[in-house]
């Protein structure tokens, strides 16, 4: 039972349901279903996610899908600390329990944020593969975190022009730069359940880059039959 006398499972349930909800808002999808009319999940690899947007629609437009994305992560991990917070104030004099609980609010909204973005029940649970969102977690989460992630996500797709090789890396990283940052196992743990979904949603990826089949990234999208 927390402070103000919310039990510890509600607030974590609405915690969760507040935080899947945030990342149901698909931003490739609602600007290109009903702004462009033209879902992008009908098109190139079928994913609801930046690359394929830009590569099918390109224009200003990516840069509505990209807000989306970010400032749904960010609201999610928002809301999550504020709940939490107020919930525990009574113990913020204890430092270390009241970091303990904050950082695990962010981690716990985070992994729904994830979820809802990956399969939004409003769009039929076909969503996105989770980067922009997962990047923009990072961020959130710590600077270090961050660092690894992003570094080593941005020399991949650079140098390789793969960004899914980037993707898989900024998943399989993510939990690993958490256990050097957090050493919790709860923390952890959730990380490492973030971290395997972002590369369990590229499975299809990683069987193409073993094949050198995997499409390499271009700034000039080809919009199909084109």
């Amino acid at each position: 039972m927390f402070s103000n006398g919310v039990p510890f499972p509600l607030l974590m349930a609405v915690t969760a349901v507040i935080a899947y909800f945030c990342g149901c808002f698909n931003g490739a999808v609602i600007v290109s279903k009903y702004i462009l009319r033209d879902d992008v999940r009908k098109h190139g690899s079928g994913n609801a996610g930046l690359t394929n947007f830009y590569r099918t629609f390109g224009g200003p437009l990516t840069f509505v899908v990209i807000l989306t994305d970010v400032l749904k992560a960010v609201a999610a991990i928002l809301i999550a600390k504020q709940l939490f917070f107020a919930g525990y104030a009574a113990y913020l004099s204890a430092a270390d329990t009241a970091q303990f609980w904050l950082v695990f609010a962010k981690y716990w909204a985070a992994l729904f944020c994830l979820l809802g973005h990956m399969f939004p029940c409003m769009f039929h649970f076909k969503g996105g593969k989770g980067i922009l969102s997962g990047g923009t977690i990072a961020i959130m989460m710590d600077w270090r975190i961050a660092l690894v992630v992003w570094g080593g996500f941005l020399i991949l797709a650079v140098l390789t022009k793969y960004v899914s090789l980037g993707s898989v890396w900024a998943g399989a990283s993510f939990p690993f730069a958490t256990w050097y940052c957090y050493p919790d196992p709860v923390i952890v743990a959730l990380a490492f359940l973030m971290g395997g979904l972002v590369v369990w949603k590229h499975r299809g990826n990683i069987v193409r880059l073993i094949h050198g089949e995997e499409n390499k990234f271009s700034f000039h999208h080809k919009k199909e039959g084109s």
